[in-house]
């Protein structure tokens, strides 16, 4: 048995899908873009500027991603969080900068909780990127 996160661009994030995969793959050491297949002329959901399926990675764990037009009621929710983790203080402060700025959003400042606020690192950040995909972030002990 596998498990994969799939990120589904729609809504206002449609046509944004092979933008943000583009981005991820750049920021992130040790990814890359294994495949994406657009949609077909004509083709429902899509058109042939749309993904219609693509695999990438990201520091080598493998994620799907599609886009639809179709008028969905739904879109990405800061309930569901990609999760990293590092030991390397510079490389949590790197990533969250890009992904929080340009249009992004902190929900919670990355920074030193030796206060005990969150006992499960030494550094925690949250936030959002301009695609409204939600990521935490931690420093390992």
């Amino acid at each position: 048995m596998k498990t994969t996160t799939f990120l589904t661009f729609v809504g206002e994030n449609c046509g944004k899908a092979e933008e943000a995969i583009n981005f991820y793959t750049s920021i992130f050491p040790n990814s890359s873009i294994k495949s994406i297949i657009k949609y077909a002329e004509g083709e429902a959901g899509g058109t042939p500027k749309l993904i219609k399926h693509a695999v990438f990675t990201l520091n080598g764990v493998e994620y799907m991603a599609s886009e639809n037009n179709y008028n969905h009621a739904w879109s990405f929710s800061p309930g569901v969080s990609l999760f990293v983790s590092s030991d390397s203080e510079a490389e949590i402060d790197t990533l969250f900068e890009k992904l929080s700025s340009n249009g992004g959003q902190v929900m919670i400042p990355l920074d030193n909780y030796e206060t005990g606020d969150y006992s499960f690192g030494k550094k925690f950040g949250w936030c959002a990127d301009t695609y409204g995909i939600s990521w935490q972030f931690n420093l390992s002990e």
